[in-house]
């Protein structure tokens, strides 16, 4: 069974020691990817203080962003969006946040509706509200 580790020059790099993903026979494992840019530590839709607590976040704007760094890591693994078999989503603010994101995870599930399982947590790593966590095929 084949068995390795993706890295993606394209993708956000990944805040500690963990691959975008790790290939198992044909499944794909995506590790928890967030909005973050490449190359930075921009996060669309945040706005930060001073200090570097959150004073703003805008879920959408994470939702599209967040959402291009889970298809940079498929295309870069050789998989593609329509196999994406599994999601797992994390958000920190479920009741100010599930609204928007529904309507935008609708908007790039349209044709391919994996399972998908949403989970409000209470924080992430770095000043993010949403991350993803996903398992799609690969031949």
């Amino acid at each position: 069974m084949k068995d390795s580790k993706v890295v993606s020059g394209q993708a956000p790099e990944p805040v500690g020691l963990y691959p975008h993903a790790r290939r198992v026979g044909n499944l794909l494992f995506l590790s928890g990817l967030g909005p973050r840019q490449k190359g930075s530590d921009l996060i669309p839709g945040v706005e930060l203080d001073p200090a570097g607590n959150v004073v703003s976040h805008d879920i959408e704007a994470q939702c599209h962003s967040v959402f291009q760094n889970v298809r940079t890591v498929l295309e870069a693994a050789g998989s593609s969006w329509d196999r994406i078999v599994d999601v797992t989503v994390f958000l920190t603010h479920m009741k100010q946040d599930f609204a928007t994101y529904n309507r935008v995870y609708a908007e790039y599930f349209a044709e391919n509706q994996p399972c998908r399982t949403t989970v409000e947590i209470c924080s992430l790593p770095t000043p993010i509200a949403i991350e993803l966590k996903c398992i799609a095929t690969i031949e």
